[in-house]
């Protein structure tokens, strides 16, 4: 079991991924359904702001099966999905609607108690068929799984997760709207900081460093190099 932790920008995903598929294992995207509850929450009108509003419509969504908010995700790491209300919302849940509005959902308690129990699950059933799973979000080695056996905590210079991060959301088509040509470097850098004052700020499982967690700074590492290291921490027993 690797937890990934890190900073927004900091590669998580891409370094995820890869290590799961060197490893032939599962990808867990914590922030896929963090990112999906808003979007669900987006398409019904619910203001994320209002934590308020939030929690009832977790409440209005429940029924004698336990909640409906349940998003599923396809752990293959060579073609990781999400799913909410059986609609694909990969795509979606990456808009700057979603983006911006994420921190603010995922800081409600009751979103976090709704979706940790489900990330544990996914981990301990893929482990059970013998599985490596590697498992990345803002929570993961301090709270979600604190027993993994690796802890890394991913992290890189602020100017370039942005120029990174910009260049993702410009392929994707997701730029924000507040960023313009002239200073769209630092827009995307003071979104990215005031992601992580808020999940770092937050008062349920906060982002933050485990203290038996391996930090790797990405700033003038490439992926391959990241994975590399990664894997090398893992020594001749692959968890």
């Amino acid at each position: 079991m690797i937890a990934v932790d890190g900073t927004s920008g900091s590669g998580k995903s891409s370094t995820c991924r890869e290590v799961a598929l060197r490893l032939g294992g599962r990808y867990i995207d914590t922030g896929a359904m963090y990112r999906a509850i808003t979007w669900w929450m987006l398409q019904q009108g619910v203001d994320p702001q209002d934590s308020a509003a939030v929690i009832a419509a977790i409440e209005a969504a429940q029924d004698e099966r336990g909640s409906r908010l349940q998003p599923r995700l396809e752990t293959d790491p060579s073609n990781p999905r999400v799913w909410m209300d059986n609609t694909d919302v990969t795509d979606e849940i990456r808009s700057s609607a979603v983006s911006s509005a994420v921190s603010t959902v995922s800081a409600v308690p009751e979103v976090r108690n709704l979706l940790i129990n489900t990330q544990r699950r996914l981990a301990e059933t893929a482990l059970a068929q013998g599985l490596c799973v590697v498992m990345e979000g803002r929570d993961i080695g301090s709270f979600v799984m604190p027993n993994a056996d690796l802890k890394i905590f991913l992290t890189a210079d602020e100017q370039v997760r942005a120029q990174r991060r910009l260049a993702e959301d410009t392929a994707r088509g997701t730029v924000f709207a507040d960023v313009q040509d002239a200073d769209a470097e630092a827009t995307t850098r003071a979104h990215l900081a005031e992601r992580d004052h808020r999940d770092s700020s937050r008062m349920a499982s906060p982002l933050t460093l485990a203290s038996d967690a391996i930090t790797i700074d990405g700033t003038w590492l490439s992926l391959p190099e990241v994975v590399d290291l990664i894997l090398q921490q893992l020594g001749s027993d692959r968890p």
